[in-house]
């Protein structure tokens, strides 16, 4: 961790490692952690221990799972809900949007359950939402982009390239799925995928209601671990969610006025 990031994550963290008092926000109080998970055994009891320490408020959706990844989040203090056969990503954090917004915070963060994701980079996000008052905060892991395996740093720059195009802003890492969300905002869009799409879906909406985006970085950690990204399923996935989406676009967009294109301008 470089000195700059290490001081401000000291300014926003009391001596005891926990959060200190913020005048903007009561992080701890307004502020759900949702952690989608489909066997995470391995990784979910030390990853819900240590996000709990930052904030305390942890939901663990367990889509599917076939381990005990359910009980071994109960056991470190998590709300855990369970779907019984597996329905994707998007559904999952549906799921865990719903509870939150149940529950009455006005926040959530989002954290992959496989550990790639460290607990310690969330106060860069608190203190950029408070710096920003943007309602979307994402991860950006593209700084340290070497460290990452190539076919996903190809996957997310190709990806990210089309829907900043789409946009008109710079989305520099539109597939890392830790961030910090206002709910209110997310309470006035409507998402339509449910699987691992719904990142790029969720840029898209944002844009479109013209909400503030923006990105924090945050460190890049590739273990041993099993990525649940199936490559050809997935990607066919996005392409098509992508195809529909341009369809949509191009239907939607204005006609062009017959005036401003005369037969004689069109001659000339």
């Amino acid at each position: 961790m470089s000195h700059r990031r290490h001081g401000l994550q000291r300014n926003i963290l009391g001596k005891s490692g926990r959060l200190a008092y913020s005048p903007v926000v009561n992080w701890p109080d307004q502020c759900a952690v949702i952690i989608p998970c489909l066997d995470e055994r391995a990784s979910i009891h030390s990853l819900v221990g240590a996000v709990r320490r930052l904030l305390p408020h942890v939901v663990v959706v367990d889509d599917g799972s076939t381990d005990d990844t359910a009980r071994q989040a109960e056991l470190a203090g998590a709300q855990v809900i369970r779907h019984p056969q597996s329905r994707g990503k998007g559904a999952a954090l549906k799921s865990g949007w719903q509870r939150a917004r149940e529950r009455g915070f006005a926040w959530v963060l989002t954290i992959d359950g496989d550990g790639q994701h460290a607990p310690e980079d969330i106060p860069f996000f608190l203190r950029h939402a408070e710096r920003t008052q943007a309602p979307l905060i994402v991860g950006n892991r593209m700084p340290q982009a070497r460290a990452m395996p190539w076919v996903r740093r190809w996957t997310n720059r190709w990806m990210s390239r089309r829907l900043s195009a789409l946009t008109g802003q710079e989305l520099p890492d539109s597939q890392c799925g830790f961030r910090l969300i206002r709910l209110e905002a997310l309470a006035g869009l409507v998402f339509e995928t449910d699987h691992f799409e719904i990142e790029s879906e969720m840029l898209v909406r944002f844009a479109e209601a013209k909400l503030a985006i923006e990105f924090v970085p945050i460190r890049v950690i590739y273990g041993a671990q099993q990525s649940k990204i199936h490559v050809g399923r997935d990607a066919w996935r996005w392409l098509r969610w992508w195809s529909r989406l341009r369809r949509v676009r191009r239907r939607c967009r204005p006609p062009m006025d017959r005036k401003a294109v005369s037969p004689q301008t069109a001659a000339s």
